[in-house]
């Protein structure tokens, strides 16, 4: 699906005073620093992958979970749907009709650092109004914690703190939490998180344990659609 035209242009306004935007890399590739990497799929998905910001590759292509860590997630994916490995990138690629691909902020940040709070408050009404009026689901699957407390910003103290105490949990990558979000109409959805660690292999303690969790969270939701 496209993304809607007046999201579209508040997210380059934004993105036009927003310093931290890697231009070098956008350069490099000839892309439009001001357009967001956003690659939403299918509005009836019934899966959403939240992750935390775009990358050299998601620039390269224009797509978002493109790069290393989107290729497991894309390899996983399709050996669960098909029963066999992804065969090539294009295979890969292909998924994204099949899913509904967002982060906390769709610019790719200088030195892959993760974007300041400022920055993501300044971006959260319209990831948020995404969510809420454009995709129809409500699982989604959270890569990492930068993108799992996002759900904490500008909401309501109670729940910050339910998530906060949630990643504290041994359990936070087979458990789930229920949130709730609004637009800036008031129309408010509910949610239901399905944590797992960032898919990086600088993530030491959880990369190779990655494909696994991925797999059990997807039986999981088999199980619930």
């Amino acid at each position: 699906m496209a993304l809607p035209t007046d999201i579209r242009q508040a997210l380059r306004g934004l993105a036009a005073y927003s310093d931290g935007i890697d231009l070098p890399v956008y350069q490099a590739f000839e892309r439009d620093p001001l357009e967001p990497i956003i690659g939403l799929g299918d509005a009836e998905a019934p899966i959403c992958f939240f992750g935390r910001d775009p990358g050299r590759e998601e620039v390269r292509h224009g797509e978002p979970f493109i790069g290393s860590g989107g290729q497991i997630v894309r390899r996983v994916l399709y050996r669960h749907l098909h029963g066999q490995e992804m065969p090539d990138f294009e295979a890969g690629r292909a998924l994204g009709q099949h899913y509904f691909w967002i982060n906390t902020v769709p610019y790719k940040p200088i030195g892959n650092k993760a974007w300041s709070m400022a920055v993501k408050r300044r971006f959260h009404p319209l990831m948020r109004q995404l969510l809420v009026d454009t995709w129809k689901g409500r699982h989604i699957v959270t890569l990492g914690r930068e993108a799992f407390l996002w759900f904490g910003i500008d909401q309501p103290r109670e729940q910050r703190q339910r998530l906060e105490a949630f990643w504290q949990r041994e359990d936070r990558f087979t458990a789930d939490i229920d949130v709730q979000l609004q637009d800036r109409q008031g129309h408010a959805r509910e949610f239901v998180l399905h944590p797992l660690p960032h898919p990086s292999p600088l993530n030491q303690t959880w990369f190779k344990r990655f494909p696994a969790l991925l797999e059990a969270r997807l039986r999981q939701l088999d199980r619930r659609r």
